[in-house]
């Protein structure tokens, strides 16, 4: 399947300090792509590049094979969707209010809900489980629900393509299932291109069609779980002892973190 994102020679700095270095790659049609790394990798960074919030300083974004440049704010945010780590939830909205948000690259300059906005939230809220909390107060919410009525208002721009940065970071095991079984299902369902930052490797072994592994902003190495999160690969990333073999629950890496001191 053609690349929906493709990324060459992308590089990108604050001041002198550099975080991404030269990365190039491609993210198939229709994959669940997972991007791990330590803390500081440039995750975040190549997030918000992928999602028009910066503009690249140097190298080539590719969104459904046209320059990321070329394209107006409205149309990007038709094509691409990104749900950050935090989202405000303080404002007084309702979840319904929140959700209809995702509706704004359709509507004209007065923003105007119409019959068709009001039908694809409801939809969007129904796919993700949180329509019985429609009129709900945002900051009323958990963090679960807090972060599927965010992927409801994301699926609302109807994209392409949906980047998330870590999702699943502040909510407890249940919740991260259900949020990654959400994601699954965006992407057989709806045919979605999932882009997602991850800490949990196992997660994304457990889900990942493709998962890249970055470090210092340069890549370490992309593909499959199994040929990315080898034992040698992931204690040289992250520097600590890791114990890596085959899942009880099927084809794929486990990840169980060594007690105990790491010293060299």
């Amino acid at each position: 399947m053609n690349p929906t994102i493709k990324i060459a020679n992308l590089s990108h700095a604050f001041a002198k300090r550099k975080v991404l270095k030269n990365l190039s790659f491609n993210v198939a049609g229709g994959d669940f792509f997972i991007i791990i790394g330590p803390n500081g990798s440039g995750k975040t960074t190549l997030m918000k590049l992928m999602a028009g919030i910066f503009r690249p300083q140097s190298g080539k974004i590719e969104v459904m094979e046209r320059p990321i440049r070329s394209y107006t704010p409205k149309a990007l945010a038709r094509a691409v969707a990104f749900v950050p780590q935090r989202l405000p939830v303080e404002i007084p909205f309702t979840v319904g209010e929140a959700v209809l948000l995702g509706r704004a690259p359709y509507q004209g300059a007065l923003g105007i809900e119409r019959e068709v906005d009001l039908a694809i939230a409801k939809q969007a809220m129904q796919f993700t489980g949180v329509d019985h909390l429609t009129g709900a107060a945002l900051d009323q919410l958990s963090g679960g629900e807090q972060q599927r009525v965010f992927i409801a208002r994301a699926i609302c721009q109807e994209p392409e393509i949906m980047l998330l940065d870590e999702p699943t970071a502040s909510l407890d095991l249940a919740h991260q299932v259900r949020v990654m079984d959400l994601m699954e299902k965006l992407k057989v369902q709806k045919a979605i291109t999932v882009i997602m930052v991850s800490h949990d490797v196992n997660l994304a072994a457990m889900y990942g069609d493709q998962v890249l592994l970055l470090k210092d902003g340069e890549i370490v190495c992309s593909g499959s779980p199994s040929d990315v999160l080898s034992f040698r690969k992931l204690e040289q990333t992250y520097g600590c002892r890791l114990l890596v073999d085959e899942s009880p629950l099927g084809q794929f890496p486990r990840v169980t973190l060594v007690p105990g001191r790491y010293t060299e």
